[in-house]
């Protein structure tokens, strides 16, 4: 069994100039809290001197990708690379003020499972802060996660929050929903935001796309996760009984009253809706079958290196 107590897991990429800071800054602050620890540090392939700079460091652990995979796939290295009871994550642009950590682990032994963050006063663009105030308008209606600010990454969580939990794409913003939705119980605190001084922020406008379709499939799943074939299998029905009404009236007219159907659009109308709701039925059948496989994207690890 592991001695460690808190693992800090730090997604980094083209960060050299905040890694080397916020290193510093993380070791003062848990040395203070006399607990076992490591700091993970994982970069998604950086083209910069990062990786270098991260060889100087320790005590620290570094998982490396082969290739950039993006900032949740870089969360799930570390985190099951983690040996630690309680996992914190933060960003490694230096935005996540580490004298906050104390705050969080506190909250955290009040009884909840998770803590997020909430950057009360941010100190972003009013463009990026835009955006995140129109994704919480959705996520309240579709997700209903509960927090104020799903995109803050300065988070602690107990381990077993993390067990058969994957992340990929953009999920790491629906953590919190995700971990609601398992009966986990979740709160979120004030957080010093501080502005960026180095570097240059990796958030563009694919990652609103991306973190949009991410929000559906987390609204999909925590609704029609354990019933795919009740969504499909309904709307699948509904097509196939108005494709076989509109179809039957069709028939009775033309049979009964000489209603001629030669130039008319309705028959095609009535067997699309009828093949239509056959190929929503089918994709019920394969949605329900497919919920238990695992097809999403994997990452590839370069080398991981422990400095402790």
């Amino acid at each position: 069994m592991s001695d460690i107590a808190i693992s800090v897991v730090v997604p980094v990429f083209n960060e050299e100039k905040n890694v080397g800071p916020l290193h510093q800054e993380l070791v003062s602050v848990l040395r203070l809290l006399k607990r076992n620890f490591e700091i993970i540090f994982v970069d998604d392939c950086s083209t910069d001197g990062t990786q270098e700079i991260l060889k100087t460091l320790s005590p620290v652990k570094i998982v490396r990708f082969r290739r950039q995979f993006g900032q949740s796939c870089a969360l799930d290295a570390g985190i099951k690379s983690a040996k630690g009871d309680i996992i914190i994550t933060l960003d490694g642009d230096g935005q996540n003020d580490p004298k906050d950590i104390p705050f969080l682990l506190e909250t955290l032994e009040s009884g909840w499972d998770v803590v997020c963050g909430w950057r009360f006063r941010r100190n972003d663009p009013w463009a990026k802060r835009f955006i995140s105030k129109g994704a919480k308008v959705l996520r309240n209606c579709l997700v209903r996660d509960s927090i104020h600010d799903a995109g803050c990454t300065f988070r602690a969580y107990r381990r077993e929050c993390f067990d058969d939990l994957d992340l990929y794409a953009e999920m790491h913003r629906m953590i919190p929903a995700l971990l609601k939705w398992r009966g986990f119980k979740i709160t979120d605190v004030k957080v010093n935001h501080r502005p960026r001084t180095t570097g240059m922020t990796k958030y563009n406008w694919s990652r609103v796309f991306k973190g949009f379709m991410d929000m559906i499939y987390v609204w999909f799943w925590r609704s029609y996760a354990q019933r795919p074939m009740h969504l499909f299998g309904g709307f699948g029905l509904f097509f196939m009984a108005a494709g076989s009404l509109l179809l039957a009236g069709l028939f009775v007219a033309r049979l009964f009253f000489d209603y001629q159907l030669a130039d008319k659009i309705w028959p095609l109308v009535g067997f699309f809706c009828l093949i239509l709701g056959i190929q929503l039925m089918l994709m019920g059948l394969m949605a329900a079958h497919a919920v238990s496989t695992d097809g999403h994207k994997k990452y590839y690890i370069d080398f991981v290196m422990d400095r402790s």
